[in-house]
């Protein structure tokens, strides 16, 4: 009777609970990804005012098509930058997740808050460019220390809050730039960028290695980690992810990038005066954060229910009707600030894909190579990023609209939807040693 009574209860499984190490490894990295994220989006924030000052002062006229074309150009460079932290993967798999993972994020500060003293768009250029070498590193370092550990039966979920960090990181940028961006201005903005300092400060001195790097790391004969995974083993998986990262870049920064910018266009269009149009802006903004981090959260356990490419799947299809919506058709109307703020929420949902590749490429690679897999696919989408933008500041230019240009990026994701079937399903399968 009492063995019939014990089958029938029901078994509860426990996740494996998180040691301290483990606990600050995670904040000390969600903390450096969510200032990553604010400081990227200051300089989207911060773009017409800080170039209206400093092109005159560098001998340009400061009209629309003047401002446009300089934002773009420096932001292409930003994306190069980004680009060139491929140099941190190599690093980390030599010396470590945790102190190269620090040197990033000492980086992107140092450089953030130097952009407050920039006298001309050439300082700002620089400044933007070296902040951004450090910013493009700090995912591909933070994903891979998760990955290595947290539990395999809790890090999937763990991919997904990690990269909610980058959203919180432009909700914070949109609460900065609504008060202290509206009466301090641009330099003041840029100034709060130093702040991840004291991050990098902590993630050096209280955060343990990964102990899988430190098996791998005693083990390994040193090799090129960059040659092996361009080599015959990795070769497809690291070119495909490349491909598919490069899509979810140009449709993340097509969307994002030019946002407040469109609800200003569109704030100022219903007649708003200047700071309500910038405050619109920054609370759109907001709302495409909150939108983003439900997205991140939804992700990992759709991606364990029915796998990481159907799963990918669907938020490029939700990317690109979100995009075409929102610059598309609501842009257009003639009352269209409400309806494009509707569709931020969506676009913002579905950019949410990020979550997927922080926990599916440390799968497909090894640890010995992981750090540089991760940091290499980032940094190729990056350069193509760069030269997605500057063609897409180009268009806006020659076209005198923001709408088209920015709406036709959804194709990309149809593109990124034949790729898909040849990358590869490591639904249920357990990070590789």
């Amino acid at each position: 009777m009492m063995n019939s009574l014990t089958d029938r209860t029901p078994v509860t499984r426990r996740r494996t609970p998180l040691n301290r190490s483990q606990i600050a490894g995670f904040w000390g990295a969600w903390a450096g990804w969510t200032l990553d994220g604010m400081d990227s989006f200051i300089y989207a924030l911060v773009l017409t005012p800080a170039l209206t000052e400093l092109l005159p002062r560098s001998g340009y006229a400061a009209t629309p098509a003047n401002v446009g074309l300089a934002g773009s150009i420096l932001f292409a460079l930003f994306l190069v930058g980004w680009g060139l932290s491929f140099i941190w993967g190599p690093l980390a798999d030599r010396f470590g997740r945790t102190k190269v993972l620090a040197g990033t994020i000492f980086t992107f500060a140092i450089f953030t808050g130097l952009a407050a003293t920039s006298h001309n768009v050439w300082e700002l250029a620089i400044y933007r460019f070296i902040a951004g070498v450090g910013i493009g590193g700090e995912w591909a370092l933070a994903g891979t220390y998760v990955a290595e550990s947290w539990p395999e039966d809790r890090r999937k979920m763990g991919a997904g809050y990690l990269q909610t960090g980058y959203y919180a990181g432009f909700f914070l940028a949109a609460a900065l730039n609504y008060t202290i961006g509206v009466h301090y201005g641009w330099r003041a903005m840029f100034l709060t960028g130093a702040v991840p300092v004291v991050v990098a400060i902590l993630v050096l001195l209280r955060v343990k290695e990964s102990d899988k790097w430190q098996k791998a790391e005693a083990r390994t004969v040193r090799a090129s980690p960059l040659r092996e995974i361009l080599g015959p083993r990795y070769r497809r998986r690291t070119w495909v992810a490349c491909i598919l990262l490069t899509i979810a870049i140009v449709g993340l920064w097509a969307g994002a990038v030019y946002e407040p910018s469109a609800v200003i266009q569109l704030a100022t269009k219903a007649g708003m005066a200047k700071n309500d149009a910038i405050r619109t802006a920054s609370l759109a903004t907001g709302l495409l954060s909150i939108a983003t981090i439900l997205g991140c959260l939804a992700l990992p356990p759709l991606a364990e229910r029915i796998g990481r490419k159907k799963t990918l799947a669907i938020y490029f299809i939700g990317m690109a009707v979100a995009i075409v919506g929102s610059f598309g058709w609501a842009f257009y109307l003639p009352n269209g600030l409400a309806p494009f703020i509707a569709w931020l929420f969506v676009l913002g949902f579905f950019g949410g894909n990020f979550a997927l590749f922080s926990l599916w490429l440390p799968e497909q690679f090894e640890t010995r190579v992981r750090a540089t897999a991760f940091a290499f696919c980032t940094s190729f989408g990056r350069f193509v990023g760069a030269g997605v933008n500057f063609l897409l500041g180009a268009a806006v230019l020659h076209m005198h609209t923001l709408g088209v240009p920015v709406a036709l990026t959804a194709l990309a994701f149809i593109v990124g939807l034949l790729v898909i079937p040849f990358a590869p399903e490591t639904k249920g399968e357990v990070l590789p040693q």
